[in-house]
């Protein structure tokens, strides 16, 4: 059964940092395409940051230069680091994996993430 975790979500001043983790369970991560998306109150998911099929990084522009995403593969872990948080990154955090080889998107739970003074 495949399963995407996140954590490292909470509470971050203006400003601020923070690293959120995705393990993936399963066989998935080395056919997947992984990235992160994000839900504000109030609003649709939004992609925030992925990584193509042969490996390069892709940003949103209200991320770019901010975020940075990366992978440790002999973890089936996937990272985000924020840096220079604003109010307006405030949102649940979703790992995403697209795993090429089902042609299937599975989703974790989410992580919240709050930035406020």
């Amino acid at each position: 059964q495949v399963q995407l975790v996140e954590s490292g979500g909470g509470l971050v001043q203006p400003g601020g940092s923070l690293r959120l983790s995705c393990v993936a369970s399963g066989s998935i991560f080395s056919t997947s395409a992984m990235g992160w998306y994000r839900q504000a109150p109030g609003n649709q998911r939004e992609w925030v940051t992925s990584f193509t099929r042969d490996g390069r990084p892709k940003y949103a522009d209200s991320v770019k230069g901010r975020f940075t995403i990366s992978r440790d593969n002999a973890k089936n872990t996937v990272y985000l680091q924020m840096n220079s948080l604003q109010p307006e990154d405030t949102a649940v955090y979703y790992c995403k994996a697209y795993d090429y080889s089902r042609d299937m998107d599975y989703w974790g739970k989410g992580t919240l993430v709050t930035v406020s003074s």
